[in-house]
């Protein structure tokens, strides 16, 4: 969801007047705003894409605003929508009413006064929100008032409805509106502004219908200008003659269109694997050596030139701030399936890793044989078997080691053979979902389209579809480090990184910016231990053994040197961090794709993130493939509710759990989420996208970063707290809802995992017995 929102109250006062202008000059706008000792307010919302259209509404203070000038850009409007704006231009002033609208040049100078706190909307556009449309529209020269009367009310109001709800429309309703807006907005202006060719709103409307005909035909070769005016009704030569009034011929009009869609099929992320002969004959062109030459013309490159450049310099800066797959996914599906899991597949896991100290217990051992990195797969062999009650001790190691590998890497065997990367190989090689060539940002196999070293799987015989594999946590503990100068201490690490909520409202420069601390861990086993920082230093980029620049924190285990980061001491001086150890990741394989970026939790578990999740807690997870296929990882020894700023203290740990098994027909027969217990509580999650991977089928690895929302994932944990207290404390609906309002909590779990989530505590010493 492309929106972005902005309340004064939010910085600090010195900060305000510079973050207002920021968002200002997203709609190409200026302010004299002066903020006074914090006494006003200021708030907006704003919506779409630079290159398409803008929609803003603003709560703005007495401030005057002005244009940032700009040739070739449509020009704005401004509606008032609960108070007059005053207008001042060289030649003209007027006052524009609420319920009226005002057209404003974005190449000239003007001023729209507003006296005292109102709410405004604003539209900003580019050509390409109209399709290449211009039809009727003559430069503006000056600002021109709209009044509320025929298809200029239904514009004003449409505009007022949508920037009242913005921030409540999902994506397909918005991208709906987006079209209907631009599509008013010229008829509008053509029909309230005289054009010099002559034209009216029933010509701008239908050649807006034209156009629209001409778009969904593209890829047919034999489209023509008789074909068009025949489905609309109008004879060749009338068709041609509003062809003209836009400034082109209809031939003209439909190659440009056909070349604009080919550029951006040739670098769309699921188009980059289509031969470039195939991008031709989709957007209607019959001849591929026609169409390279036409291409070359148009953009100056041929084809194939313009995509390998466009790869080139999406490799040297990729990031994107992407950390799942992007919404339209790069790899053709069937070559996904074939490299799915890379070799560890097909190959001896190293069973001799994990052993029975007796018939029912069981360790299972770290090493580069014995973990998975970045992904869950169904496919993946199980690394060990074990029975219902068995307990199993299982090392897990942080993929933020590398942060300070001196510390967390270096003298201990098994992190050095997980994190060996040299010149010529990777022990682990994959991290992450995405394709083993690199072939979408170029990061590194797997993409770092999900980052947790994951321990396991582990076959539960018995296991079906249907079950519920209950993993109890009976103890765990910190992984000392293995360099002999710190021999019995215990370090981890904490990242403020890109994907963190604080990332895009930074109020200190540089910004964006990402930071790593390094943290002492102190346990003890009667006052519960602290952590305590050590240092921090801002990332700088790191050049990986293969060559690869990182400009950011975007793929896990890059090895950071020493001589290109400027550590800072002290740090949270006199600030001690109670320890809450726990696994932010226990998860059994899901059962739609494969393989599936371990970030995004979901019904199976996964990046839950919850700190309850500790010693002393089990959770219930809904069993989805023969054998469950257990993993652990992402052990952390602190964080807060929120998780906001991207990790914990992320510390490598052992665990001891019991694994037990309950049959189809048990009291969690109908389970369908992890559930979380403890000693004293229930603790339920809820999601934005409960299973996102049937929810949006292929792409959804992509689309849950997209479209996650702190009121989706209450919604859900509202849901199943409902559910969980009729279902297993026989209450009605109505006695749910009361106990829920009066002694269920509900907190935020974390926002920063593609898939956010929302927990309810259920304390059980409300219920007698």
């Amino acid at each position: 969801m492309n929106i972005r929102q902005f309340i004064s109250e939010s910085y600090p006062v010195d900060t305000r007047d510079t973050a207002w202008r920021d968002v200002l000059a997203a709609l190409q706008l200026r302010s004299d705003f002066k903020n006074q000792e914090g006494a006003e307010f200021t708030a907006a919302v704003v919506r779409g894409h630079a290159d398409g259209l803008l929609l803003g509404r603003l709560t703005a203070t007495a401030q005057t605003l002005t244009p940032i000038r700009q040739r070739g850009r449509l020009p704005l409007v401004l509606i008032p929508l609960d108070d007059d704006i005053e207008i001042s231009a060289e030649n003209c002033g007027f006052t524009v009413a609420s319920g009226q609208a005002v057209i404003l040049p974005a190449d000239r100078s003007w001023k729209a006064s507003l006296p005292r706190t109102m709410h405004v909307a604003v539209i900003c556009l580019s050509d390409s929100a109209l399709n290449g449309q211009r039809f009727g529209l003559s430069p503006l020269v000056a600002p021109h008032l709209i009044s509320a009367k025929g298809l200029a009310s239904v514009f004003i109001r449409t505009v007022g409805a949508a920037a009242q709800d913005l921030d409540g429309l999902n994506d397909l309703e918005w991208q709906s509106l987006e079209q209907v807006i631009a599509n008013l907005f010229l008829t509008t202006i053509v029909s309230c502004i005289p054009s010099e060719t002559g034209t009216n709103a029933s010509q701008a409307a239908l050649f807006s219908r034209l156009t629209m005909a001409i778009e969904r035909r593209l890829s047919e070769p034999e489209l023509s200008a008789s074909r068009i005016a025949g489905q609309e009704g109008i004879s060749e030569r009338y068709l041609q003659k509003l062809f003209e009034q836009n400034g082109e011929s209809f031939t003209h009009y439909l190659r440009e269109r056909r070349l604009q869609h080919a550029r951006l099929a040739l670098v769309a992320p699921d188009e980059l694997r289509i031969p470039i002969a195939e991008v031709a004959y989709s957007c209607g062109f019959s001849d591929a050596a026609n169409f390279n030459r036409l291409f070359k013309e148009r953009f100056g490159l041929p084809p194939g030139a313009f995509r390998t450049n466009h790869l080139k310099t999406l490799m040297e800066t990729a990031n994107a701030e992407q950390r799942g797959w992007p919404v339209k996914a790069l790899t053709n599906r069937k070559a996904q399936k074939r490299s799915a899991v890379d070799g560890t597949q097909g190959e001896d896991p190293g069973l001799d890793d994990a052993r029975d100290t007796d018939a029912t217990h069981h360790v299972l051992a770290a090493n580069s044989r014995t973990v998975h990195w970045g992904y869950f797969s169904r496919s993946l062999r199980p690394v060990l078997e074990v029975t219902s009650g068995d307990t199993v001790e299982v090392e897990t190691l942080t993929q933020h080691a590398s942060d300070d590998p001196d510390l967390m890497i270096r003298g201990d065997t098994a992190a050095e053979d997980v994190f060996f990367w040299s010149a010529e190989k990777k022990n682990v090689d994959r991290r992450g979902a995405g394709p083993l060539d690199a072939s979408v940002y170029g990061r590194g196999a797997g993409e770092g389209f999900g980052v947790h070293v994951c321990t396991g799987p582990i076959f539960v015989n018995d296991a079906e579809p249907g079950d519920v594999l209950e993993v109890r946590i009976d103890d765990m503990s910190p992984r000392p480090s293995g360099n002999p100068d710190y021999e019995g201490r215990y370090f981890g690490s904490s990242v403020a990184a890109w994907w963190g909520y604080q990332y895009s409202e930074l109020l200190e420069d540089p910004r964006p910016r990402e930071n790593v601390v390094i943290y002492e861990i102190f346990p003890d086993e009667l006052e519960g231990g602290y952590a305590q920082a050590r240092y921090s230093y801002r990332w700088a980029p790191q050049t990986d053994p293969f060559g690869v620049n990182h400009k950011t924190y975007d793929y896990p285990g890059v090895p950071v040197d020493p001589a290109t980061i400027t550590p800072v001491n002290p740090v949270l001086r006199d600030v001690r961090i109670p320890l809450r150890p726990h696994f932010g990741v226990i998860a059994v394989a899901p059962r739609e794709a494969d393989p599936v970026d371990s970030v995004p939790p979901a019904y199976f578990g996964g990046n839950i993130d919850n700190w309850r999740l500790g010693k002393g807690a089990s959770v219930y997870l809904p069993v989805s493939v023969p054998g469950a296929l257990l993993s652990i990882g992402d052990p952390h020894a602190a964080q807060g509710d929120g998780e906001v700023a991207g990790t914990a203290i992320e510390c490598s740990m052992t665990g001891r759990f019991t694994i037990v098994l309950h049959k189809k027909g048990n009291r969690f027969s109908d389970l369908t989420y992890p559930l979380i217990e403890t000693p004293e509580e229930w603790v339920l999650t809820g999601f934005s996208h409960p299973n996102y991977l049937a929810e949006f089928g292929a792409k959804g690895q992509g689309e849950v970063y997209a479209k996650s929302s702190l009121d989706l994932a209450m919604k859900d944990a509202f849901r199943k707290t409902r559910r969980f207290l009729m279902a297993s404390h026989g209450l009605s609906e109505d006695e749910a809802i009361m106990l829920m309002s009066s002694a269920v909590d509900f907190g935020v779990t974390q926002v920063v995992d593609g898939n956010w989530g929302v927990h309810a505590i259920i304390r059980k010493s409300m219920f007698n017995g």
